[in-house]
Parts: C-alpha cells; sequence; structure tokens
C-alpha cells in the first residue's frame, strides 16, 4: 500500500486551487489526459469552501428503486471512522435506473452531519442530494452532486468499499480526492507527494504568461501567447 501523506502534505494541496493541481498532474504524463476527474453533470453544491482534499471512501446508492431495502449506513460510517486520523471523502456511486438518476437523492442534513461526525470532509454523488441549506450551515463539509432532489425517494446504501464511477471518473477505495468550484480530480498515489510543488512551478509558469498577455507587447506575441488555454 501506498504510503499516505502527512498532515502538513495535504495542507499544501488543500492550499492550492483544483485545475492547478490538475494541470501539474498533466506535467508527470502518468494517465490519459481524458482521465481522472469528472464532467459537468457532478457539482460544487456550496461555494466558498475552499479545497476539498480527502481520501475516498466509497459505497453503492439507490433511492429510486421501489423495492430495494439494504440499509447498510452503519457499514459506511464504520468505514468513514476507520480511516482516522485522514481527512475522507465519501463517495456514492448511484447503482439505480439511470433514466431515474434525476429522481435520486443519497443524503441530507442527518447523513451529512453524522457523515461529518464521524471523520468526513465532504460527499460526492453523481446522483441528488438536498437539505442545502442545513448541510450548508454545518460548515466546512463539502456537497458534490447532479443538483438537488426534494424527496429521498426509497434511499438504500450498500456494498462499502466498491469501485464506483462518479460522471466518468473511476473512484477506488483510498484515492485521493482535491476539489474545489470548478470540479475533483483523483491525485495518482504515485505522485501525491510532489504534485504540491509542480503545482507551483504552474503558477510560476501562468504568471509569466499572464504578464505577458496583459503587457503592452501583446499584440506583437499574438500568436505565442494564445495558443494554450
Amino acid at each position: 500500500m501506498t504510503a499516505r501523506l502527512t498532515a502538513a502534505q495535504l495542507d499544501e494541496l488543500r492550499a492550492i486551487d483544483s485545475p492547478t493541481i490538475a494541470n501539474a498532474i498533466e506535467h508527470f504524463g502518468i494517465r490519459p489526459r481524458v482521465h481522472g476527474y469528472h464532467g459537468a453533470g457532478v457539482r460544487a453544491l456550496i461555494p466558498n469552501l475552499g479545497s476539498m482534499v480527502g481520501y475516498a471512501v466509497t459505497c453503492r446508492g439507490d433511492s429510486t428503486t421501489e423495492d430495494k431495502d439494504r440499509r447498510e449506513h452503519a457499514d459506511l460510517y464504520r468505514a468513514i471512522w476507520a480511516e482516522q486520523p485522514h481527512p475522507v471523502v465519501v463517495v456514492i456511486g448511484d447503482d439505480g435506473d439511470p433514466d431515474k438518476i434525476d429522481l435520486s437523492c443519497h443524503a441530507g442534513e442527518i447523513m451529512a452531519t453524522t457523515m461529518k461526525r464521524v471523520g468526513a470532509c465532504g460527499l460526492v454523488t453523481n446522483g441528488g442530494l438536498r437539505d442545502i441549506k442545513e448541510v450548508t450551515a454545518i460548515g466546512g463539509f463539502h456537497y458534490y452532486a447532479r443538483g438537488l432532489v426534494v424527496a429521498h425517494g426509497r434511499p438504500s446504501i450498500y456494498d462499502t468499499g466498491a469501485t464506483v464511477s462518479i460522471g466518468g471518473m473511476t473512484v477506488r477505495p483510498g484515492d485521493l480526492l482535491h476539489g474545489d468550484e470548478n470540479g475533483i480530480t483523483i491525485i495518482p498515489a504515485e505522485i501525491a507527494d510532489k504534485v504540491a510543488a509542480e503545482s507551483m512551478k504552474v503558477r510560476e509558469a501562468e504568471a509569466i504568461r499572464l504578464k505577458d498577455i496583459n503587457g503592452p507587447d501583446f499584440h506583437k506575441q499574438f500568436e505565442k501567447l494564445t495558443q494554450y488555454k
């Protein structure tokens, strides 16, 4: 098993925005460029919380199948607690009918509060969530989903520790997640201790380019300065 990062290393990552982290990861060339992050169908529901950094505790959830009744929440909470003292991000992969995913709702105030109490700093799902005012009031708990859904349907939670797919991003137990309002990326374990330093290089390079773009010679260097984003 790859060694976990120290609290100080995690704090370094937490001080960096997620797009910069994603750019830094690309420089190592260890995974395809269109891999390791989710699509626009999953978004941060609570703004201005800074960056979320934590190790994934995964499970499956289904709230749209009427005859399913798998209330294995205790297994999930135990798994979160067992990860201590490392920060945890709970990841719930929707396991219901794909045609009903817009009706799914996997957590609200009670579950989010319980998750935070046992050690989670955030919750991510490709289904829905609810109780946005109450969860915002908890403070410091990140909330990612397709959107908000008013009713919880018939909620089931099970298969804690399963590999899940969230908006095209495959998440395995123990994956290190980094997210902000732009979305979430997985930091590969083999370079996790190098990403913060590489991110500083990315910032420095971008600062130089932005200075040129905003400088008096911009029009003379137009072709050079506009070839990247």
